[in-house]
Formats: structure tokens, C-alpha cells, sequence
């Protein structure tokens, strides 16, 4: 039953904080917003602007204050309602994505989009995204990993900028600056559940700021996150024991039959993150920050019934809900020292990120074993490493007609390393107990075929220059090159500029080349299993599974090695700055994209002679693999509006942000080998997720008041609609929602707070699946695309003390 009586006293308990009362003079706006007066040096550009609206490239700055209060406890969900252009969708049993989810910005791939701290390279997840969500086979960012409490702001830019940063930064760049205070902080303690009386969770989190030395500061960051798992799955109707001389099983009337999992997975996570500034002499400094965080997550998989033959009654007798509980661990480092080299500004750094995604199962078992069987599984673990080095020279010169031209210049070396360890025997093997399937239910385990320790590394070096050439024209232009030990050399470039028509209007755009190196994940995973399938009445091994591009059966298909991804950008955007503190920027865009990489869908031998007798030269069955297949065209448009009112005895701030982005393919192309199979390897299923199963439009529209002591925010969050497909080729259409979240703010002393507020006060869910594709009514909403999720209603309050 849906807790209507909770929305109706959260609406009279906030509702008197939102209403404008008497004259008096409106209060700053420094906690939403990077106050106009800092001048700052935003992602995409060298100079330092007031604001973000001053640059030639579309930049969206959401400060850590924005982002906490919203009340939303996860990093890239609260990104996802501040930015429409952002997508983190939400999914369920999807294995390991359960853990990590896949996000995206400007409809792209998950891998599209380059994250940076402090404005160096952040590594990647060790998972791949395997199963039906968005951005099948590729592997992101886990912002997730970055607690709230560590953030200052978010710089989002939307435009490519693989000429300044070199790899991934195709749809975009995200941002993160970390705190730097030298004292003060704030401690904060959050609860909440949702509607539905399920989702429980809780988070302790806070940040200080420590003085090193006379200018220097060490600012530390922690959080601690428990939640609960939240459950929409229907009740299974199925047959659950085997007849008894014929007759159901009596123990059918008792079955809970609420016995899937389909929701957010539980987690408990920890993490800390340390930044630390420390002057030297003259105008240098040494710089370093560091993180850790370590969750553990459980998500089930399907139920497996008394009458399977994935279970032994003798362990299970009513069946049983495997349950995946992978430990996700990140930490990374950075360390540098800026300094001044006569008119150069030097800045010399080097990095070091890893990310670890052990698989772990509880509750399962492995048939083949017989009763004997262990019920808990080590199933592998993926391991990525990411080493970064850099130096970066930048100066003004003098230039034409007075002005400054800002020239930069630097080199980078980047090693990536991949491996796969295997599970232990127990996890993969089959041990022909009673013709039961082998492995351990839930998540087979790596074997050591497809164990790998691999490695690559790449060089680059880039030249930029910007120049003010007038008091109202704006240019830049950037060439980087970049070789790779794997698949060779890629050079992109970057021109943009801006005209300020008058102080109040502007006109901006850019083009640039871009590209994507294939990731090491990509390149190097392997998840083989040997499947015993009855031939004849006799059962035969067979070897299937996901092949890497360097394996046997890779070379006889000939795919031959990955190659870059590589994309045309243009952007043309319009800036309007009022002198009544309306800001207004219309920003268009379109991104080709060449050699996409895809994970294909499997070969068998009788797709086409060709394929037989590449499998049987390698000895597989059965195989899938990464490979570059489609072109696409991405065109969209974002807009953002905010505008600040002076009330009596208050102030208002209204905000609105507007994205739509359309993906088209524009064409599948295969190796000559494959000729004939572009249907079988990127079929209706993926092209429709590539294309539809994003929102194309996407916005929120907020109101924040402040009177006296209070401070009320209201969003309206619009999701547009998105199409998913499933293997029997029906489509279904999710309508488009609005989500309202309300949330009120009182400070007790200039110390306390408290907050308390809903998210999706109105309770709403996606459309249901059609009837045909529930699972027996089991799967009620779409379990692997919800771009809100699929949880109705949530309510929290938090209590935060500064110092």
C-alpha cells in the first residue's frame, strides 16, 4: 500500500517555509552557486572566467551545496537531477551492474564521457557491463566511488575535448573539484525509506579542513552509506515442487511467492578522500589528494525453483534466490608541484588508480557437485590499473591588437593494465553429479582459461591556444597526438570561438575531432565457460563465452585488432546575461561517430560455413566478442535558464534546464568474413538500445526560496520517453514522467540544521511492461533502463552541524 498520508504530511509540514512574506533585502546566493566575483579556471579552457557563461564552450558548475541539497544521497544520482543531459539509470539483475550502473551524457555511451578530480585523469571501473543495460560492453567511471561530502563543485562540459584531454572525451568532460578549506567543516547524519516502507538507509558524512603551514591546507572527507534493498518484483505463479503421485505438492499453499529480487540492490559503503595544497616558495606549490572507498553490495539473480535442475533439494528444499555480493574497491592517488619557470606557468603531476570488482555469491550452489555442494563462491575478480604522468607548460605572450595569447603546451604517458583472476575450482567447475549444469548459479566463475594479465601504455603531447583578440572576440584552437603500443597513432584537433554582440548577448561554437581508444577492458576480458549440452542423449562440453580480439578464435574470424572510435563535433550555442540576473544559454549540437565498439551477440556454427569453420580451427562452440561495427549520429540540443528575484523579506531563485539528444545509426560494417550477419551480431535489440533506450528529452525546472531562516526547494523533474526491445522483437514505449521533489531547510543556530524533504512526492512509476515480457508477471517495470528507477516515493531528513 502506497504511504499516501507520509506525502500529505511532508506537503504541510513544508509548505509555509515556500510562501514570500514582507520587504526587506534579499540574502546572497554564495551557497548555490560559484560567487560572481571568483574568478575560476572551468574544464575546456585555460582562462579564468567569472562565470561559466563567459567561455565558447557550454559548461554547467554545480556546486557541493546544490548537490546536498537535494537530499540525494548518491553522487551520480544527484548529478543526474542537476544536469538533464546526464543519464544514470537504474538496473536489476544485471549481475555485476547491479553494483556499479552505467551512466552517460548526451546520450552517448557510458565510456563517452572523460571524468577528471581536480582536473586530472580518474580511472575507470574493472567491471563490464555484460547485460541488457545501457552502454552494453563498455565500462565507466564509478562516480558513486567520490562521496558528496569531498565535493566543492561539479564542472560539466558539453562539448568533446579529446584535443585537450586526449581519450574518451567525446560527449564530454565532468569535473571534480574536491574541497580545499584550510578550517572549518560540517558532520552530517541523513535516514530515510521509501513510500513503500523498504529502501532503509542511513549515511554519516563529513569533511574538515586542517591549516599546513602558514598558507597551506589538508582537507579530509568521509562518508559511511548503509541501505537496504528495495523490492517492486511480482509474485511468481509458477509450479514450484515436483508432483507427488501426480497431485501439486501441499507446500505450493504455503510458497512465498514473493521470492525474486527485483530492486535497487542493498550496499554498504565506506570512503574517505584527502586533498591537500601546500605553498612553497615564490608562486609554486605541491599539490596531492588520494581516495578510498570499499562497497559491498547484494542483488539477487533469478529464483531457482525446488523443481529445477539447478538445485539439490537436499540443500534447497523449497528453492532458492541466488544472491550476488561482489566487494567493489577504488583508491587512487595524485601528486604534483606547480611552479614558475621564468614566464611559464609548469605544472608536473603523476597518478596512480585501481579498481577492484571481486565476484562473490551466497546463497547459490553448484548442482553438478551433488549435495556436498558449498553454498557461497568466490567467483574471480576484475582488476584495472591506470598509471598517469604528465607535464604541462602554459604562458601569456603578447598578441595582436593588445591582447594575450595563451599558449599551452605538454606531454602525457598513460599505462593501463587489465586482469582477470580466476574463481576457485568449486565456482566453474562441473562435477557430473546426476547430469546437473556446473558452475555456481547466479554468476559462473572466471575459469583459468580466462585468466589474463595484460597491459598497454600510450604517449601524448598537445599545443592550445586562446586569445581575447578583442574585447568581445574570443578564439582557441588545440591539435594533441597520441600513440598507442596497441593499435597505432591518432592526432585530434579543436576550434572554437565566441562574439559578444553587446554585455548582454553572445554567440559561441566549436568543432573538433575526437576519438576513443579502445579500453583494456575491452580488449583483454574473457569470461569462458564449458557448458555440458545434451547431444543424442549424451552430454557433450562445449566451449563458450566472451572471446578478447588476441584470442584463437578472433584471429581465424580475422576481426584483427580494436581500433580507436573517432568523431566529428560541431556546437553552436547562444548566451544571454541580463542585467535583471537572467542568464539564458541555447546550445546545439551534433557528434558523428565512426568504428563504434560493440559486444557482439553470439556465433554458432550455422550462422554461415565460414564462422563453423573459424570456430572448429578454434576449438569453440559458441562465441561473442568486441568488435568496431557502427557508425552513429548524435544531434540534440540543452538548454539552461536561471534567474534571481528579490522578493520583500526574501529571495527566490529559479532554475530550468532543457536537453534533448536523437542517436542515429548510420551504418553496421563487418569484417568480409562476416558478410551477411550485421542482423545476428548488432540486432534490433542493440540498435534500440543504442538509440532509444535514453530519454531524447530530459529537464528540470526548480524553484529555491529563502526567508529569515528557511530555505525551501521545489524541482520538477521531466524524463522523457525511451523505447526498449526485447530477443522476441516486441518493443515497448515508456511514457515520459515528471518527478517532484520538495525539500525545506532550517537552520536551529548558525552552526545546526536540519532538513527534511521527498523525492518523487507524487509516488510515480514507469509504465508497466506489457504482460508478454513481466516473467510470469514477475518483471511489473522495466528492470534494466528506468531512468528514475523503479522505488515510487522516498522521504529522509538530515541533521548537519558546521564548525
Amino acid at each position: 500500500m502506497k504511504i499516501s498520508t507520509v506525502r500529505i504530511a511532508l506537503l504541510t509540514a513544508i509548505s509555509p517555509a515556500f510562501i514570500v512574506a514582507g520587504p526587506a533585502v534579499a540574502q546572497t546566493q554564495e551557497e548555490n552557486t560559484v560567487e560572481a566575483e571568483e574568478r575560476i579556471q572551468v574544464v575546456g579552457s585555460r582562462l579564468s572566467y567569472r562565470t561559466a557563461t563567459d567561455g565558447s564552450a557550454p559548461v554547467d558548475i554545480i556546486s557541493g551545496e546544490d548537490l546536498a541539497a537535494s537530499g540525494i544521497t548518491e553522487t551520480a544520482r544527484a548529478l543526474q537531477y542537476a544536469v538533464p543531459s546526464f543519464n544514470f539509470p537504474s538496473s536489476s539483475v544485471t549481475d555485476g551492474s547491479d553494483a556499479v550502473r552505467p551512466a552517460s551524457l548526451r546520450g552517448l555511451s557510458p565510456d563517452h564521457t572523460l571524468v577528471l578530480i581536480n582536473g586530472k585523469r580518474r580511472h575507470s571501473s574493472a567491471l563490464v557491463h555484460l547485460n541488457g543495460t545501457t552502454g552494453r560492453g563498455s565500462s565507466n567511471v564509478d562516480l558513486n566511488a567520490i562521496p558528496i561530502s569531498a565535493i566543492k563543485r561539479i564542472e560539466v562540459l558539453r562539448d568533446g575535448a579529446a584535443a585537450l584531454y586526449g581519450s574518451d572525451a567525446i560527449a564530454g568532460v565532468i569535473n571534480i573539484v574536491l574541497k580545499d578549506q584550510a578550517e572549518g567543516g560540517s558532520v552530517s547524519v541523513n535516514g530515510g525509506q521509501t513510500f513503500e516502507g523498504d529502501g532503509e538507509q542511513y549515511k554519516i558524512h563529513g569533511n574538515v579542513g586542517l591549516p599546513i603551514g602558514q598558507a597551506g591546507s589538508l582537507t579530509l572527507a568521509a562518508e559511511y552509506h548503509h541501505k537496504n534493498k528495495t523490492n517492486r518484483a511480482g509474485l511468481d505463479p509458477r509450479q514450484q515442487y515436483p508432483l507427488v503421485n501426480g497431485d501439486p505438492d501441499p507446500r505450493e499453499e504455503t510458497f512465498d511467492r514473493l521470492s525474486h529480487h527485483v530492486g535497487d540492490a542493498s550496499f554498504e559503503n565506506t570512503a574517505i578522500f584527502a586533498n591537500l595544497k601546500v605553498p612553497t616558495s615564490g608562486e609554486s606549490m605541491f599539490y596531492a589528494f588520494a581516495g578510498y572507498s570499499d562497497r559491498t553490495s547484494q542483488s539477487g539473480a533469478f529464483y531457482r525453483r525446488a523443481l529445477d535442475d539447478r538445485n539439490l533439494i537436499e540443500v534447497y528444499p523449497d528453492g532458492y534466490l541466488p544472491l550476488l555480493t561482489p566487494e567493489t574497491n577504488d583508491s587512487s592517488i595524485v601528486g604534483g608541484y606547480q611552479f614558475k619557470l621564468g614566464d611559464w606557468d609548469v605544472d608536473v603531476s603523476a597518478g596512480y588508480g585501481r579498481s577492484e570488482f571481486q565476484y562473490r555469491l551466497e546463497n547459490s550452489l553448484n548442482a553438478s557437485l551433488g549435495p556436498s555442494t558449498p553454498t557461497e563462491f568466490d567467483a574471480g575478480t576484475l582488476i584495472m590499473e591506470e598509471t598517469n604522468a604528465s607535464i604541462d607548460f602554459q604562458r601569456f605572450v603578447p598578441f595582436a591588437n593588445n591582447s594575450d595569447l595563451s599558449i599551452a603546451f605538454g606531454v602525457s604517458y598513460r599505462e593501463n593494465a587489465y586482469e582477470i583472476e580466476a574463481g576457485e575450482e568449486s565456482s566453474y567447475i562441473n562435477g557430473g553429479y546426476a547430469n546437473r549444469p556446473g558452475g555456481s548459479q547466479g554468476f559462473t566463475g572466471f575459469m583459468p582459461e580466462s585468466e589474463v594479465d595484460e597491459s598497454r601504455d600510450n604517449i601524448g603531447a598537445y599545443v592550445e591556444f586562446e586569445n581575447m583578440l578583442t574585447d568581445r572576440f574570443q578564439w582557441g584552437a588545440a591539435i594533441r597526438y597520441e600513440d598507442y603500443s596497441d593499435f597505432g597513432s591518432n592526432t585530434s584537433w579543436k576550434l572554437s570561438g565566441r562574439y559578444d554582440f553587446n554585455d548582454n548577448f553572445a554567440l559561441r561554437a566549436t568543432a573538433n575531432t575526437g576519438f576513443r581508444a579502445p579500453s583494456v577492458q575491452q580488449i583483454y576480458f574473457t569470461n569462458i565457460s564449458t557448458l555440458f549440452v545434451n547431444r543424442n542423449g549424451e552430454l557433450v562440453p562445449e566451449q563458450s563465452g566472451t572471446f578478447n580480439n588476441i584470442s584463437p578464435v578472433a584471429q581465424a574470424l580475422e576481426l584483427g585488432a580494436l581500433q580507436p572510435e573517432e568523431s566529428q563535433s560541431f556546437s553552436m550555442g547562444l548566451v544571454w546575461n541580463g542585467d535583471n540576473d537572467l542568464s539564458l544559454t541555447v546550445d546545439a549540437f551534433r557528434i558523428a561517430i565512426d568504428d563504434r565498439i560493440i559486444l557482439s551477440s553470439s556465433l554458432i556454427p550455422s550462422d554461415s560455413p565460414a564462422v563453423a569453420d573459424a570456430l572448429a580451427a578454434a576449438g569453440a562452440d559458441n562465441a561473442r566478442f568486441f568488435i568496431n561495427a557502427v557508425d552513429t549520429t548524435t544531434t540534440g540540443v540543452d538548454v539552461v535558464l536561471t534567474k534571481d528575484i528579490a522578493l520583500q523579506r526574501s529571495d527566490l531563485r529559479v532554475q530550468m534546464a532543457y536537453g534533448y539528444n536523437e542517436t542515429e545509426v548510420d551504418g553496421v560494417h563487418l569484417p568480409q568474413i562476416l558478410d551477411g550477419l550485421e542482423d545476428k551480431l548488432f540486432d534490433n535489440v542493440e540498435r534500440t538500445r543504442m538509440t532509444r533506450s535514453v530519454p531524447r528529452h530530459s529537464g528540470v525546472f526548480s524553484l529555491t526560496h529563502r526567508i529569515q531562516d528557511f530555505e525551501t526547494r521545489l524541482a520538477f523533474n521531466y524524463f522523457g520517453d525511451y523505447v526498449l526491445e526485447n530477443n522476441a522483437g516486441l518493443q515497448t514505449k515508456f511514457g515520459g514522467k515528471w518527478i517532484t521533489d520538495l525539500s525545506v531547510r532550517y537552520r536551529i543556530t548558525d552552526q545546526l540544521n536540519v532538513s527534511v524533504g521527498g523525492q518523487n512526492l507524487f509516488d510515480v512509476y514507469p509504465d508497466e511492461q506489457d504482460p508478454s515480457n513481466q516473467f510470469n508477471g514477475i518483471f511489473i517495470y522495466p528492470n534494466t533502463n528506468a531512468p528514475f528507477g523503479f522505488n515510487g516515493g522516498y522521504y529522509y531528513a538530515e541533521l548537519t552541524y558546521a564548525f
